[in-house]
Parts: C-alpha cells; sequence; structure tokens
C-alpha cells in the first residue's frame, strides 16, 4: 500500500504522548490526595471523568476539516468574547473573595468551570484566521501590510486578554499574550518591526522589576500591581524571606522537589507539605516521590508531543493549520515552563496549571480540544488555501 496515496490518518505519537500524561496526572493526583493527604479517591475519579469528556472532545472536533473550522472560527470567537463578559457577572463570588480571582462560575452542584481556559481554543483560531487572511491578500509583504497584520492581530487579540486582565486572572492573561507573540513570530512580520518592540518590551520589563525591587510603593500607588500581585513578586524575588501564603508555599515546594533527589523516595512517600499540591504545585509530588529522573521524564514527553505536533503541520501543508498548531504549541508550551518554573523558584507564582497533569476539568479540558485540533489536521489531511474571495476554500495539494 503507498502511504502517500493511504496516509495515516491517526497520530498514534501524539495520543501515546496524551495516555502517558494521563496516566502521570491520575497516578500524581492518587498519590498527593489519598497517600499524602490522606484525603478522598474523589478528586482522582473526577480528574478520569473529565479526561473522558476530554476525549469525547477530540473526536468531536476531530470530524472538523479546516474549510468547516474556518467558517466556524469568527461564531465561535464572538461566543467566547460573551462568555468572558458573562463571566464578570456571574463569577463565583465566595471563591473570588479567597483567591482574589474573578474567572470561575459555579454550576451548582458540577462544581466550578472556567471560561477563559475554552476560550483559548477560539483566540487561537480567529488569530489563524487572521494571518492566513492576511497572507493571501497580500501575496507582496512590505513595511505598511505588516504593521497593519500587527494592527489586526492586536485588535482581535486585545479585546480577550483585556477580559482576562479584568478578572483578575494574571496567569492566563499571561498565556493569551504568549499565544499572540508566538502567531506575529510565525506571520512572517520583519525582523526590522519586531527588534524595536522587542527592545521597548524589554526595556519596560527591566524597568517595572526596577521598580519592584527599589519603589514598589510607586507601582502601588500608581495602580500598575496590585497588593495581590505586589506580593507574588516579593515572593519571587526574596522566596526565603517574609511570611506570606506564598512565600510558604514556594520554600516548601523547594524542599519537597530538592528532598526527591535523583530517583525520589517512591510512590505516595511525601514528607514534606506543599499548599495546592493537587493542582498549581503537582510537579512537587512527581519530584518527590521519583526524583529528578521522574521530573526529566514528563518534561521528555511533552518535548515528544510538540513534535509529534510540529510534525502534522509539516505532513499536512495547510497555511491555516500552521497557525493553529503555532497557538496551541505555545499555549501548551508555554504553561509546561512558567508552572515548572514557578515549582522551581525560577519564575513568579502565577497560578498556571501544569498541562495534562494539574487537577481541573477546565484546564484540562481546553488542552484536550487544543489536541482535537491537531489531530483533525491528520484526520482530514488535506490541504486548504483561502482565494482572498469571502469565505470560500479550495484544495490545495497533499
Amino acid at each position: 500500500m503507498n502511504d502517500d496515496k493511504y496516509p495515516q490518518r491517526i497520530d498514534y505519537g501524539i495520543i501515546l504522548s496524551v495516555m502517558l500524561l494521563a496516566i502521570l496526572s491520575i497516578v500524581s493526583l492518587y498519590s498527593t490526595t489519598v497517600m499524602i493527604q490522606g484525603g478522598p479517591l474523589s478528586m482522582t475519579i473526577k480528574q478520569i471523568l473529565w479526561y473522558g469528556i476530554g476525549t469525547i472532545a477530540v473526536l468531536v472536533i476531530m470530524q472538523f476539516d479546516s474549510e468547516q473550522l474556518w467558517k466556524m472560527t469568527t461564531y465561535l470567537y464572538i461566543a467566547g468574547i460573551i462568555m468572558l463578559i458573562l463571566t464578570l457577572f456571574i463569577y463565583d463570588r465566595n471563591l473570588a473573595l479567597r483567591t482574589g480571582g474573578k474567572s470561575w462560575i459555579r454550576l451548582g452542584p458540577l462544581g466550578t468551570i472556567q471560561p477563559s481556559e475554552f476560550v483559548k481554543i477560539p483566540y487561537i483560531l480567529i488569530l489563524a484566521k487572521v494571518v492566513t487572511r492576511h497572507n493571501s491578500t497580500y501575496k507582496l509583504r512590505d513595511y505598511s501590510s505588516d504593521f497593519l497584520l500587527m494592527g489586526k492581530l492586536m485588535l482581535f487579540a486585545s479585546v480577550p486578554i483585556l477580559l482576562v486582565f479584568m478578572q483578575n486572572d494574571l496567569g492566563t492573561g499571561l498565556v493569551y499574550i504568549a499565544i499572540l507573540i508566538g502567531m506575529i513570530l510565525l506571520s512572517g512580520v520583519k525582523w526590522q518591526i519586531l527588534l524595536p518592540i522587542f527592545l521597548v518590551v524589554s526595556t519596560v520589563g527591566i524597568t517595572l522589576i526596577l521598580l519592584a525591587v527599589y519603589n514598589q510603593d510607586f507601582l502601588l500607588e500608581t495602580g500598575l500591581f496590585s497588593p495581590y500581585q505586589m506580593a507574588r513578586i516579593n515572593t519571587w524575588l526574596n522566596p526565603l524571606e517574609g511570611s506570606t501564603d506564598d512565600t510558604y508555599q514556594v520554600t516548601q515546594a523547594f524542599k519537597s522537589i530538592g528532598s526527591g533527589g535523583v530517583f525520589g523516595k517512591g510512590f505516595g512517600t511525601s514528607e514534606v507539605y506543599v499548599p495546592v499540591r493537587e493542582s498549581d504545585m503537582i510537579f512537587t509530588t512527581i519530584g518527590e516521590n521519583f526524583g529528578f529522573a521522574g521530573g526529566s521524564f514528563l518534561i521528555f514527553i511533552y518535548f515528544v508531543l510538540v513534535y509529534h505536533m510540529v510534525k502534522v503541520v509539516y505532513d499536512t501543508k495547510n497555511e491555516f493549520y500552521t497557525y493553529i498548531a503555532t497557538g496551541v504549541i505555545m499555549m501548551i508550551v508555554f504553561h509546561v515552563l512558567e508552572n515548572v518554573g514557578m515549582n522551581i523558584g525560577l519564575l513568579p507564582v502565577t497560578g498556571i496549571p501544569l498541562p495534562f497533569i494539574s487537577q481541573g476539568g477546565s484546564s484540562l479540558l481546553g488542552n484536550m480540544m487544543g489536541i482535537g485540533l491537531i489531530m483533525s489536521m491528520r484526520f482530514h489531511h488535506k490541504s486548504y488555501f483561502f482565494s482572498g474571495e469571502g469565505e470560500d476554500f479550495h484544495p490545495g495539494t497533499s
């Protein structure tokens, strides 16, 4: 059988990677909540159920090819914006009092959901659509067309990013920004435009860090940072000083991961208490139970997953898919870097979960939806390009 004529429609590399992550998630949650904390089995069971729901989402999304996704994108984006706006009015008040975030909606006995996690998918789709349409319209790229593309991306990205920040969700807002940056970098914008922007952003970032070190009162008085955010920055800059909950969480994370050594203490074994271990700090369980070897194996699985995502893009040769994959990859990679970074003290604590591992249905389902988009590329294995007229697609070459 000719592989070119009968291409493989299922990417088993992606499936295997997600399955391994699912096993690690369930094992780590069971170790954390049942064996270490002595709690009930319910959290582990909920995670398994959410993986079941996520699998269904993957199977459904796989049925849509690029033409159908293209036509649905604008409507999904509008629906996502409406969801983010509604969240500002119907967020869980009790949870907001405890965490300071207004990004959760309570659904009675079903618990809470975080709409901003789901909206990442239409957000990625709309940015991919904007870049694909722009590139098909402006075949000869120049400075004016690149600035125009930057303006379009900023316009469509600014609304959801603003709404997420209005929910006091810094972590998710940073994920949205990371996705936007990935799209811009891969869109073909000239480096002569990107370099000055990079220098300006770097200068602003360094200035804010210096102010956080030497003049925090200015940042608080001007409203650039809230007391809650400043406390997290202080925890990052001086993790071994202070008596805040964040400081305690970070120092305990250091001890937990460090005490695991090379091969860990064994499954379900812990001598260090870490707050919120089942969610944002799940990496401490892996580090303490399975040591440096276990943590390295987890990072390797993420590497394999991203490798297969990139490989799908090269095999399908579809520009719209390319930018969708860029968004999904940026979403997952940023989550991994930030979560692991904050667990080992390299980055500030932002409340970003570890993809496919941390407890939480909203984050898991959002990531599984992203996997569904990637799987649909291989499943349909045909290329489309935008004609530049209306919403029409025409088959290209596979």
